[in-house]
């Protein structure tokens, strides 16, 4: 009977026989041929082994060994008991010391306020600290580049200090000042480099102008420095009184001219016009000192301990000037009279002022005049 009835063909019940075209040539092995040749892998896999181990005995192991202080096993091997199989070993931190010694402390965040001008004690105090001569220490036997180098660093240091005595107050450049001392000898020791760039010196120039004067004149250097002016004047019979942030023990009184001034005199009382009493200073000099943001208050006590009729004598950078008339009128807004202005020189103005009388200003009115002193710019040496 067929398997499926259709119209005009059928198939047998009888199932097809599957026929190759081409014979398979791939020889199949039999399983006694499989099982010989397994046997002598694995018993010349052991001989092999049964060798290394020999071998390892006698002669001394490798970098490698070392590590795994036992041979590897081969690949192919089934029998992993007979074989000593090494273990990774632990790794070892890269540093012994605790993580938490050496992990660096992040610095708070702090808001910097942008409506204050001048820099803060904390910042001047960090400035000056890396200022410290200390750490380039005197060295002789020194390469010409190894002594370019050397004052290189030098000046830097010093425009950094003569910058931070320039944007703080008197009074915070003074405390730092006592704190370190090295710092305002570096500080001298850098201007007195700056110096020999300049086409002259203003001390200079009042050295030969004031050693004309009469006698036991007195004369008071404000922001002395080295007391180049006291130590030329005073063999001449002058009366020359310096004073400085820092006292050398001989010439120099130590000092903060914008805040108080150690001498005799009075301001008068009242809002009467007055000249002052009590003073004893007949010329006052401010040589390239007026620093600091509260640098009016100099000229304040200036007025304080001169005579009446008592000079004046300024000289400034020319580049600190942003408007000269200005600075004029400021002067004489705390009790001068101007006589002469000298700008022949390209580095330095040279003032003239005489004391004058006053009327009597209130404190708020005094805050207000002695808070100008963005009239003079900062003195900031460029880099060489």
């Amino acid at each position: 009977m067929s398997l499926f009835e259709v119209t005009g063909w059928s198939v047998g019940a009888k199932p097809v026989k599957e026929t190759r075209d081409t014979p398979s040539k791939k020889r199949k092995r039999s399983t006694s041929e499989q099982q010989v040749n397994f046997d002598k892998i694995m018993n010349k896999l052991k001989s092999r082994v049964g060798v290394d181990e020999t071998k390892k005995e006698k002669t001394k192991p490798s970098k490698r060994n070392k590590r795994g202080n036992e041979s590897r096993p081969k690949s192919g091997t089934s029998d992993v008991s007979e074989l000593n199989i090494s273990r990774p070993k632990l790794l070892k931190p890269r540093i012994s010391v605790d993580e938490e010694s050496v992990r660096p402390v992040k610095k708070a965040k702090t808001r910097r306020d942008s409506k204050r001008d001048s820099a803060s004690p904390t910042s001047i105090a960090s400035a000056l600290s890396l200022t410290s001569p200390t750490s380039t220490p005197a060295v002789t036997n020194l390469t010409p580049l190894q002594q370019g180098m050397r004052h290189s660093l030098d000046g830097a240091r010093f425009r950094m200090i003569n910058e931070t005595l320039y944007k703080s107050e008197s009074r915070e450049a003074h405390r730092l000042m006592q704190q370190d001392r090295k710092v305002y000898e570096e500080y001298h020791a850098g201007f007195r480099h700056q110096v020999q760039s300049w086409p002259t010196n203003p001390v200079d120039h009042y050295i030969n102008l004031l050693s004309s004067y009469p006698p036991r004149t007195v004369i008071a250097d404000l922001g002395c420095g080295d007391a180049t002016l006291a130590k030329a004047l005073t063999p001449r019979g002058l009366n020359v009184v310096s004073y400085d942030l820092v006292s050398d023990g001989e010439y120099v009184i130590e000092a903060d001219v914008s805040d108080r001034i150690p001498l005799p005199g009075s301001e008068g009382s009242g809002r009467e016009k007055t000249i002052g009493s009590a003073q004893v200073v007949d010329v006052v000099v401010c040589a390239l000192s007026l620093m600091g943001t509260n640098w009016p208050m100099c000229l304040r006590e200036a007025w304080r301990i001169l005579k009446p009729e008592g000079e004046l004598k300024i000289a400034e950078v020319t580049s600190r000037f942003t408007d000269v008339e200005e600075f004029k009128n400021l002067v004489g807004s705390i009790g001068f009279r101007f006589k002469s202005k000298d700008e022949r020189n390209t580095h330095f103005i040279l003032f003239e002022f005489k004391k004058a009388a006053r009327k009597g200003k209130s404190d708020s009115e005094w805050e207000k005049l002695m808070s100008k002193g963005e009239i003079l710019k900062a003195c900031e040496y460029k880099r060489r």
